[in-house]
């Protein structure tokens, strides 16, 4: 069944805060193999004018795609989450984020499409301060498979 257009537009409430963390940081460098020292030693972070540890680019992600969580389990729209798969990712920056930042997220669905029976759901975050100052824009392509079609004599 395909999505409702309807939901074009749609936003939904700005998330509770998450506080940055200088171990997630750490962590999520980590994880994805980054081990520039900027992202876990205060004092290279500083050294490159940067208040505190700073962020790997991609660490929003964790925070945008549990807000976007919002949408995907809007029971209105109707998505069946066993069918979805991750299509795409993108970024765009005010400023890095920081250990310390405590930032909510407020997701908004942008596009609804099917494609040979496949619907393709744009997700944007709007990532704020606790200024309310913009921190970074993240944009979540969901993939949700076409079911497939029954077997004959099944």
């Amino acid at each position: 069944m395909a999505l409702d257009q309807s939901f074009v537009g749609r936003s939904y409430p700005p998330t509770d805060p998450y506080e940055v963390g200088r171990e997630k940081i750490r962590e999520f460098a980590v994880a994805v193999g980054d081990a520039n020292p900027a992202y876990a030693d205060p004092e290279a972070a500083k050294a490159l004018g940067h208040p505190d540890v700073l962020a790997p680019p991609t660490f929003v992600f964790a925070i945008t795609f549990k807000a976007a969580g919002q949408v995907i389990e809007d029971p209105q729209l109707g998505l069946d989450y066993s069918r979805v798969v991750h299509g795409d990712q993108k970024f765009a920056y005010t400023r890095p984020v920081y250990a310390g930042d405590r930032l909510t997220v407020t997701s908004t669905i942008e596009a609804i499409k099917s494609l040979a029976g496949n619907d393709i759901l744009d997700i944007r975050g709007e990532v704020h301060d606790a200024a309310g100052e913009h921190v970074v824009t993240a944009w979540t392509k969901l993939v949700s498979r076409a079911a497939e079609p029954a077997a004959e004599g099944v």
